[in-house]
Parts: structure tokens; sequence; C-alpha cells
């Protein structure tokens, strides 16, 4: 096991690196970058939870351009730019028509002369790195069809405040192989977590974001083990994680997966065969009596609106790191 410390008491050096890049997964991200990035969004949160201003981002604007509905996320970002002392401007799918109305590297390449930085949600991950191609500041995945990194900030940052540490922690995922968990994969190798994953079959997660993780796992001193049932994956279990079945975009489906997922919801029955003071997180909108029962969400094992909170302070501190290093302004073109 890798064993990290960060000193809180100044943004670690450890994610000055990250100055001027793009968040769009956790692929090309050190484990020390991840890890400094969760501890420096737990120095915002207590800095902001006593009163104290911190403002780095005070000229600065950031693009918000949201093509899939959204309220934590968007919130989340528009209030966090906001609190950091710049200025938010949300543009919507339609409005912008990303591809459609507009070629997106000609989008980005405009987006670069009006803001700082730009998050984008969207449906495929391909357009995020089409944009990020072009634009000459950092563009951040707010969520796609294949990652959801911003959302794993916020559930590390969770798991640390709760579990006072990150590697070695057992997390128990059981759902669908789904763009959250292929971020999970990722955040826990290099975290040097024991990620243990359930799916029905036919659902599983990308093969080969389960083998680069598998090998980064290898690295730091985790794990990364695939099963077909919940029971023998939550054993021993300190985190339980669910998402949605259906996710946006497979409305189609619903009926079909929910035959396939029948047994997969998180229950009193299966929290049982976790550790004893396991604790529950789903990153919602949750659907109560489908991948998880009303009595567990809203029970004592429960994290889950701790969790969702913990997206404005994870949001911050990617803001942060990605538009800013004390002392030094820097874009995309100084930091390459």
């Amino acid at each position: 096991m890798v064993e990290r410390k960060v000193d809180a008491s100044v943004m670690p050096k450890a994610i000055w690196g990250l100055a001027g890049k793009d968040l769009l997964s956790f692929s090309e991200m050190t484990a020390d970058a991840l890890i400094g990035l969760v501890e420096w969004a737990r120095v915002i949160k207590r800095w902001q939870r006593v009163g104290r201003p911190y403002r780095p981002l005070d000229g600065r604007s950031v693009a918000l351009i949201f093509e899939k509905p959204s309220m934590r996320t968007r919130l989340s970002f528009d209030v966090g730019v906001s609190r950091l002392g710049g200025h938010p401007v949300y543009v919507s799918g339609e409005e912008i028509g990303l591809g459609k109305r507009e070629e997106i590297r000609d989008v980005a390449r405009v987006l670069s002369r009006y803001v700082d930085a730009v998050v984008l949600r969207t449906f495929g991950q391909e357009r995020l790195e089409e944009l990020a191609a072009f634009a000459n500041v950092p563009v951040i995945n707010a969520l796609s069809d294949r990652f959801h990194p911003t959302q794993l900030v916020a559930d590390l940052l969770t798991i640390l405040e709760k579990k006072n540490k990150l590697c070695g922690v057992t997390v128990a995922w059981v759902g669908d192989g789904n763009n959250v968990l292929n971020s999970w994969l990722q955040a826990a190798a290099l975290c040097g977590m024991h990620l243990r994953i359930a799916t029905p079959s036919g659902f599983e997660p990308d093969d080969a974001v389960v083998t680069a993780a598998a090998q980064q796992a290898a690295v730091q001193g985790g794990s990364i083990t695939l099963f077909h049932d919940p029971v023998e994956a939550v054993r021993e279990a300190e985190i339980l994680y669910t998402d949605v079945w259906t996710s946006m975009g497979q409305e189609e489906e619903e009926e079909k997966r929910s035959v396939a997922f029948a047994g997969f919801q998180v229950d009193a029955s299966l929290v049982s065969h976790a550790a004893p003071d396991a604790l529950v997180m789903h990153c919602l909108p949750a659907h109560r009596g489908q991948e998880i029962s009303e009595e567990v969400l809203e029970g004592s094992h429960s994290i889950v609106f701790d969790e969702a909170e913990n997206r404005l302070y994870a949001h911050e501190a990617i803001l942060d790191a990605l538009m800013r290093i004390p002392g030094k302004e820097m874009s995309k073109g100084d930091a390459q």
C-alpha cells in the first residue's frame, strides 16, 4: 500500500501541475495529483464553512455548457465559480448548438477568447475531446457517456472525511457498468483502493478501462475484482455504492434493465453482508425502490446527502487547480 500525506496548509504541490490542463477523465492524472485535489477540496470546505474568503478566480469567467439535464452538477459549478470570485456563464445545449449550429472546433476557439475555462456536460466523450483539442483554456468533463470525473472527486472527498483515508478502503459497486463506474475504476486504482464490482451479466464495465485500472491498482497497492453476485461483492466492504439502472439516453431499455437488475438493489439485506460500519453512497438522482431501498437511502448507513453537498467543494477545488497556481496565472499553452 502506498501511503501519501498532503500538507493541507497550502495548495498541495502535487496539483500545481494541473494548472491549464483539461479534466476529461483521470487517465492522465497521477495518484498524487488526484489525492492532492481531494485534500484541497477538504481545505476549501473548511475555509468556507467558517466564512474565510477565498477568491482565486476574481476577474475570471467560466462557460457552463449543459447538453444534458442537471441539478447538482450545474448548481455546484455555478455556485462554486461565484464563491471563488468568478463569473459563471450558463449556455444551454440548444442555445449553442454544439456540432450542429456551429462546428465544435469553431466554438472551442471562440470560447477561448471569451472565457477562462469551459465546463461541458454532454452525451459523447468524443465531443469533449474535440472541444479540448481546439480550446486554449481548460475543459472540464461535467459528465459524458464514458466518464464522470467531477463526481468522483466529491465521492473521494466524502470517503476521506468519513474514513480519514483513501488508500486501502474497500468499495463495493452494485449496479450498471456505466460512466460513473468507469471513473470509479480509474480513481480507485490511483488511490490504492479495493474496488469490488457487481453487475448483471452483459452489463460489465468497459474492458479497456478495467484492464488499465487493474494494472494501476496493482502498482498502488489496491485491487479490482468483478462479480455477478452482489452479496459476494459487498462482503467486508466499507463503502457500498450504487447508481440508477437506466441512465439518461437509455429510457427505452428501462423495462429490460429492470428485469436484468433484479436482485441488485442495495437494501437492508444486502447491506447486512458488508462491514458493520459500512456506509452507503449514491450519486443521485435516486429511484427509491429500484437500485436502492427507501430504508437504506434514509437510514443510518447513508451518507448520500453529505456526498451531494461535497460536489460544491470538489468542483471548486477542480476549478482552482486547473485555472490557477498560487502566485502565477497560467493558460493551457503555458502548462504544455
